[in-house]
């Protein structure tokens, strides 16, 4: 059952909402119930104030009202992951579960609702700890027995600090917009702070389900890596099929006929904004980078050049193997190393050091826009 915890109406915009939904839609994680307004059960929550009134468990203060906490006391909490957690009430004072306006806060509004649709499990992060006392205090105030708590391990950046936006995408939308698959993501989630056993990394989401247990999540905080997902989300794209990476491209970029250029790309991509990084020379002509130039074009890399544009208007058929056999030809008959080669094609080609394989790259570009590529590029060079 989803439930928007939405009692603090400030926060709880109409847009803050449907992030929630959006995120979980993408994620493709369902549920049964709902979404359901936590505010929309105000009478609930007001009727379950004004019994702790009237039996004495509450009182009012210049309007709020208070719930009695016995400073002499103590709440244990039994918590599945951290075990028995006890809480002085030395440390808790009398806490307000409702404003002066008669609106309940949360501790009051998700003890009540996880007591009325029977909640067996609360699930969360650690952060929430200290409110599990004065929650299970409201819950034994009216009679109730409290669910289980299992409290898990917060996220830190690789630096060890608590995870924030320094440490690059911190969101689900943010991975999402970056080109992150959404199983990649629920697949590398789901190991931060808990593992199936100790060498599985790959899992479906309902290998994940059959699999989980609460006896394993750990303790000490969990480190979110991106380097780590992306590596994920690239075993996941390349697992793709052809067929239907183009067509999550082709709706990413709101173009058709990628089909080519994805072929040859997604091998080395890790992200699905990796393609156009890698491959948008093969759609469209791109400008020449400054620096790939200066690096690459010298030294003889014009003559060089040259003979590789010789070779190839010679090809037949143009292939793969048939490019890849002229530029190897100069190569040999030059007696250079092949990047010295390799590397000018590329970046009269693709206007850069970084592409997918030059052979590939070449043959998917076809004779005629390769060699008028490289004219352009020896023209430049010569000017």
């Amino acid at each position: 059952m989803l439930r928007i915890e939405d009692t603090d109406r400030e926060r709880s915009t109409p847009a803050n909402v449907e992030q929630i939904l959006d995120t979980l839609r993408w994620l493709e994680l369902d549920w049964d119930e709902g979404p359901f307004s936590q505010a929309e059960r105000r009478p609930r929550h007001e009727e379950a104030i004004s019994r702790l009134l009237d039996e004495g468990h509450a009182y009012r203060d210049e309007g709020a009202v208070r719930l009695r906490v016995d400073p002499e006391g103590e709440t244990a909490v039994s918590d599945e992951v951290r075990g028995e957690v006890r809480f002085p009430h030395s440390g808790i004072t009398d806490f307000v579960v409702a404003r002066s306006d008669g609106s309940p806060l949360y501790n009051l509004a998700v003890a009540v609702d996880d007591l009325d649709v029977g909640i067996t499990h609360v699930v969360r992060g650690e952060d929430h700890l200290s409110n599990t006392p004065r929650q299970v205090m409201v819950l034994e105030a009216l009679g109730a027995e409290p669910p289980a708590y299992a409290h898990l391990p917060l996220l830190l950046g690789p630096d060890g600090k608590k995870l924030s936006k320094r440490h690059g995408a911190a969101s689900v939308q943010e991975l999402r917009d970056a080109g992150y698959l959404p199983e990649a993501v629920r697949n590398y989630i789901a190991l931060l702070g808990w593992g199936l056993d100790e060498s599985t990394t790959f899992m479906t989401t309902e290998e994940l389900v059959e699999g989980f247990s609460l006896d394993r999540v750990s303790k000490s905080p969990a480190v979110f890596d991106e380097q780590k997902l992306r590596w994920m989300n690239g075993r996941y794209l390349r697992e793709l099929s052809a067929e239907r990476l183009t067509e999550i491209l082709e709706q990413r970029h709101g173009r058709e006929g990628l089909g080519d250029a994805v072929g040859i790309a997604q091998e080395k991509m890790q992200t699905l904004d990796d393609f156009w990084t890698l491959a948008a020379f093969l759609v469209e002509r791109q400008d020449f980078d400054e620096g790939a130039w200066d690096k690459v074009m010298s030294d003889g890399a014009v003559e060089r050049l040259s003979a590789a544009r010789e070779a190839l208007a010679g090809a037949e058929p143009f292939d793969t193997e048939s490019v890849e056999a002229a530029l190897r030809g100069v190569v040999e008959r030059l007696g250079v190393k092949p990047k010295e080669v390799f590397q000018p094609v590329r970046v009269a080609i693709s206007g850069t050091t970084v592409s997918p394989g030059i052979f590939e790259s070449v043959a998917v570009l076809g004779r005629d826009e390769t060699l008028s590529r490289i004219d352009l590029a020896l023209d430049r060079a010569r000017a």
